[in-house]
Parts: structure tokens; C-alpha cells; sequence
């Protein structure tokens, strides 16, 4: 291998290295929204040179989580309820569509083992823990979609719903009232998948699902 080449492949890795540090600080809350990322700073805490850590804050931007302001620069995304609603909406079309081509693809026992995280989101609702209900919640769904055939739907379902985790650190999405209903629709979708349903019906619901949430949301904020 020439020394060029391997000179790529340790640029490629150092960015990949800083791109997954940064990431995992931000989806974990360590740099919170709005948190100003400094080139020279991270920089200093990483141990890694400028160049990758710039190629970094670039993906990072094009996913959505770090954002350029004028007279700022790079900082932690911030977002506001009616962003949410955009995503859920955007979501309620994936979801719709991933669920409906899912559905003939789970057996009883994948339908018993996403009815059992319903349960526990249940429990959640009656032990006041709405970090473990929004956790089980994405489980819930993924448990659904984990039979989708399609990969890039996936892929795309997984980059929405990462979006949407962070957006929830910069506004208020946690509705309460729309949470018991929530799972009520929940039982309704395994309900359509067990029994067969047409996948136009299952996309129908799946949809409406998370419009409800989206319309929730607007609704508590005013």
C-alpha cells in the first residue's frame, strides 16, 4: 500500500473517529442544544487536528444536529415545537409506509414481543417516567420495523427518529393526555397486524398515529 494511500485512510478515520465523538455528545446530552462547538477547542479536548474535526462538524450539519449561525458559528442544534411537528409529520408518511410492508412479515411471536413493550410503556405512564415511556416508544416501533424489507426506509426511519430524540432536548414534546392514547393505538396497529388487516388500512392508521401526536403537540403549545 503507498504511503499516500495510507495517509487517506488515517485522514478517513480520524474524521470518522471525531464525526462518532461528536454525535454520541450530542444525542447523549453532553453538548446540549445550542452548546457552541469551537474548532479550537475540540481540537484541544479530542487530541485530533483541526481538518477532521471540520469534516466532522460538516456531516454532523448535513444530519441535522449542528448548525452555523452567523457571528456564533457551529453550535449544537436548536429547535422549536413547530420543527417537531414537521418531523412527526415527516415521520407519519415513513411510518406509515414502513409498518404497512412490515406487517405480513411478523409472526405471532414478534407481534407478542412488541405487545409486551406496549405493556411496559403502560407501566411507564402509571410510574410517571417519561423518559422511560419515550424510550419504549421508539422501541416499539423499531420492534415493527426491524421486518421492514427495505433498508434504506430503515436507514431513513433511524435518521429521523435520532433527529427527533435530540429535538426533544430543545422543546417540549412529552404530552401527557396524548400518552394513554398513544398506546391505545399502539394495540390497535398489533391488533391489524395479527389479524391480517389490508396493508392500505395498517398504513392508514400507522399515519394517522403520529399525525395524533404531531396535532397534540400543536395543541399544548397553543
Amino acid at each position: 500500500m503507498s504511503s499516500a494511500r495510507k495517509q487517506d485512510q488515517g485522514k478517513e478515520s480520524k474524521a470518522e473517529f471525531c464525526y462518532e465523538l461528536l454525535r454520541s455528545r450530542i444525542l447523549d446530552g453532553t453538548y446540549v442544544p445550542g452548546y457552541r462547538l469551537v474548532i479550537n477547542q475540540l481540537a484541544q479536548e479530542t487530541g485530533v487536528s483541526t481538518i477532521p474535526l471540520r469534516e466532522a462538524l460538516r456531516r454532523l450539519q448535513s444530519d441535522g444536529l449542528v448548525e452555523v449561525v452567523r457571528n456564533v458559528g457551529a453550535r449544537v442544534a436548536v429547535f422549536d415545537a413547530e420543527q417537531v411537528e414537521h418531523t412527526l409529520q415527516i415521520l407519519a408518511r415513513l411510518e406509515g409506509y414502513a409498518t404497512a410492508i412490515s406487517a405480513p412479515l411478523m409472526k405471532a411471536a414478534h407481534i407478542d414481543a412488541s405487545r409486551k413493550i406496549n405493556d411496559r410503556m403502560v407501566e411507564a405512564l402509571e410510574e410517571f417516567d417519561p423518559t422511560a415511556f419515550t424510550a419504549l416508544n421508539r422501541e416499539f416501533h423499531f420492534s415493527i420495523y426491524e421486518h421492514c424489507p427495505d433498508a434504506h426506509l430503515r436507514s431513513l426511519l433511524e435518521a429521523e427518529w435520532t433527529r427527533l430524540d435530540h429535538m426533544r432536548r430543545s422543546t417540549f414534546s412529552y404530552v401527557p393526555g396524548r400518552a394513554r392514547r398513544s398506546v391505545e393505538e399502539h394495540e390497535r396497529i398489533l391488533g391489524l397486524i395479527s389479524g391480517g388487516a389490508d396493508p392500505a388500512e395498517i398504513e392508514r392508521v400507522a399515519c394517522a398515529h403520529k399525525n395524533a401526536t404531531a396535532d397534540a403537540l400543536h395543541t399544548a403549545r397553543g
